[in-house]
């Protein structure tokens, strides 16, 4: 186990056996308030959520960030995308938290992320006490295929989406994981439920659906499914926002989630 001072706080990382498999994960805050962050796609604790383990956690939360397994340090296994990854990373994640101590717990999911945290607020009604989502989506349409096809190819990427991934697995694994997460989830798009269309209707806690008005990943028509089908849900749009809102307004993003999180 390490510790760290950071400018707010002292974060812990360590790993735990979850299922046979080793997860990494990183701890900030002291708050009574559990809240799992859930990457996206080929993400890690540390690549995706960095402002907020820096900032966003103090006195009123306790933040949990994960490596799912074949991401990040959470490796072995490598990393598949089975017709079931959205719902097994939900589960792992569920497992985690228990094998924590949590036995309730927020839940704020980016990208992948986020689709995987419909479905763990939907399987685990009694855990999930309210949910933060964005860059999610329900289902998989022909114009995402599109978009996913247009970002297959990683040596069109810029240097700068390019190279944090590059250190963190190798050019190889890098580039074999990220095929497959296009071939896997573009597999998903004429399966019944999509991605989580069922698990959407089901959420019953309190949910915040942010989304960026420039995201070049996830059309508007996603957000507006969500705020559709979920219960209790409020929908908060960063004009300027992109995929990364979260990484390009850290500051906006933390006092919305913190609001959200400890209010009444």
């Amino acid at each position: 186990m390490l510790q760290k001072n950071s400018k707010f706080q002292i974060r812990t990382m360590a790993k735990v056996s979850v299922g046979g498999v080793q997860i990494n994960y990183e701890e900030a805050g002291s708050g009574p308030h559990a809240v799992l962050l859930m990457p996206g796609a080929i993400g890690s604790a540390l690549s995706d959520f960095g402002p907020q383990l820096a900032s966003l956690a103090g006195s009123q939360l306790k933040l949990v960030a994960w490596d799912p397994p074949g991401y990040g340090q959470s490796r072995p296994p490598s990393r598949t995308f089975p017709p079931s990854f959205f719902r097994d990373d939900a589960l792992a994640a569920a497992d985690l938290m228990k094998t924590l101590g949590h036995d309730q717990y927020s839940v704020l999911g980016w990208s992948d992320g986020g689709n995987s945290a419909v479905i763990l607020a939907a399987l685990r009604p009694q855990s999930v006490t309210k949910l933060v989502i964005w860059g999610a989506n329900a289902y998989v349409s022909e114009k995402d295929i599109q978009l996913y096809e247009a970002v297959r190819d990683i040596d069109q990427w810029s240097e700068r989406m390019r190279a944090p991934l590059v250190k963190l697995y190798g050019e190889q694994y890098f580039r074999d994981t990220w095929n497959a997460w296009v071939d896997g989830i573009s597999a998903l798009q004429h399966a019944e439920n999509g991605i989580c269309r069922a698990e959407a209707a089901q959420v019953r806690c309190p949910t915040l659906l942010l989304h960026g008005a420039k995201d070049a990943m996830v059309p508007e028509e996603h957000p507006e499914y969500f705020a559709k089908h979920i219960p209790d849900v409020r929908l908060h749009v960063f004009p300027e926002g992109k995929h990364n809102l979260h990484l390009r307004y850290p500051a906006e993003f933390n006092k919305l989630a913190t609001e959200f999180l400890t209010s009444q």
